[in-house]
């Protein structure tokens, strides 16, 4: 079978972008940034990104490109004989099935929220009645279920498309829309009345609130926000890598897919501090700063319908481009190792995707009372420390050695691929810094 490319360059960056820009950098960037100093945790972020995120990044696209396979097969075509990396493979795509079992719900819910403000169900809505909406959806399973099969069912069927006619033709515009419907957000936001304040709050670096919170406890936040973001760890990446041309390196490549990413999650805290401190509310809400304190914003604010359409229409991009990143991992994989068609394979996945998911929705409301984590947590929970705690960083250090130790596909073989092609090299003598002082910094986490 023919291995599939991407119709154009442009399109590998975005999609890749769209697979590390997903709802944790959006809300979760910028309350970790007020909560740890402002713009001194925006310095150490960006230092991790670039020292730590882009070369593992580089490392899950060259294990693509090289062996051309998806995330099971990919270590089997490059690993020696005798070698077992392969059950890292395996690892990985029971994370891409986890991530889905609850990514699809909370993607269900941004969709249902764009399609509320649509037809002003917010409208006017007092505190009170912001929360009763939250709260009242988690409470309804059949709804719920409704809008992640929504999402579901459109992101197998644009994957059953193929590469270039699926979920590139479809990726591309998505992406663009997104960054362009940020940038109108963030403008909006900062014209507000008070708006300037939270922007302060935002940049500006607050030496009182590193000291209180800890120096070391900043560091440590800011590397855990720039490595995750980047969605290494579970092949999310390196699926895109399988399907790259060799006429450019991955050091440039991964620059610009890590630029774009960050650019998202800084704007998007351009959307939500200065409308907080326009509104007088909360920015350090956490989880629930995108369904129950922006709308209320969004409520209190002139056309507020509009703009919340516009937010949650911004999220649901956000979250879907993700998904079909993953979505195409899953398919990938299945051609690849049970050479099976696209369509069998997207249907076959459509359904355990769909089935898999149930847990999740049911543990808000008919399941409530299995709490896994402790008293008050949920299904998502349990779902969400699997992937993000355990296989995303154990992971991500697996494709690290896998690429710099001489029991894996080895340091020269790796920087041959990644430096294949026009653009920045990587320098061999980071032998030993990717060798030995990355997997201690990932060992933090």
């Amino acid at each position: 079978m023919k291995r599939e490319n991407f119709k154009s360059r442009l399109g590998f960056i975005l999609i890749s972008a769209g697979c590390a820009v997903g709802i944790g950098n959006v809300w979760k960037f910028p309350y970790v940034t007020g909560q740890n100093g402002g713009g001194i945790f925006v310095l150490f972020y960006f230092f991790f990104l670039i020292m730590v995120g882009v070369p593992v990044l580089t490392m899950e696209f060259a294990v693509g490109r090289g062996s051309r396979k998806s995330i099971v097969s990919c270590y089997q075509q490059l690993e020696k004989p005798g070698q077992k990396w392969h059950i890292h493979g395996y690892a990985a795509m029971i994370g891409n099935y986890l991530l889905m079992m609850f990514y699809t719900t909370v993607a269900g819910w941004m969709l249902s929220y764009f399609y509320r403000f649509l037809t002003g169900e917010f409208v006017n809505a007092d505190p009170s009645g912001v929360k009763e909406v939250f709260d009242g959806m988690l409470q309804q399973p059949v709804s719920m279920a409704f809008w992640m099969i929504v999402i579901v069912v459109a992101g197998f069927v644009i994957c059953s498309f193929g590469l270039q006619s699926g979920v590139e033709k479809i990726s591309k515009p998505m992406m663009l829309c997104l960054l362009g419907l940020i940038v109108i957000l963030a403008v909006n936001s900062i014209m507000l009345d008070g708006g300037i304040e939270g922007l302060k709050f935002y940049l500006i670096p607050d030496w009182k609130k590193v000291e209180e919170v800890g120096l070391f406890n900043v560091m440590i936040a800011a590397l855990n926000q720039a490595f995750f973001t980047l969605s290494i760890g579970i092949g999310s990446m390196e699926i895109f890598g399988s399907y790259m041309s060799k006429s450019h390196t991955l050091l440039g490549e991964s620059l610009r897919i890590a630029i774009l990413d960050t650019f998202v999650a800084v704007v998007s805290g351009l959307i939500i501090f200065p409308a907080c401190f326009a509104y007088g509310v909360d920015p350090g809400a956490g989880p629930e700063l995108i369904f129950i304190t922006l709308p209320n914003v969004f409520s209190s604010m002139k056309g507020g319908k509009i703009w919340g359409s516009l937010f949650f229409l911004f999220m649901t991009f956000a979250s879907f481009s993700t998904i079909i990143a993953v979505f195409e991992n899953i398919i990938a994989c299945w051609m690849d190792k049970w050479h099976v068609s696209r369509k069998k394979a997207s249907l076959i996945n459509g359904i355990i995707i769909l089935v898999a998911s149930m847990p999740c929705v049911l543990g808000f409301n008919v399941w409530s009372n299995f709490q896994p984590r402790g008293a008050g947590s949920t299904v998502l929970d349990l779902e969400d420390f699997i992937v993000s705690n355990l296989l995303l960083p154990i992971g991500s250090l697996a494709v690290l050695l896998f690429c710099v130790t001489k029991w894996g596909w080895g340091y020269e073989q790796y920087l041959e691929e990644a430096n294949t092609g026009e653009g920045i090299k990587m320098p061999g003598w980071l032998k030993g810094y990717v060798t030995y002082v990355i997997p201690c910094i990932l060992n933090f986490q």
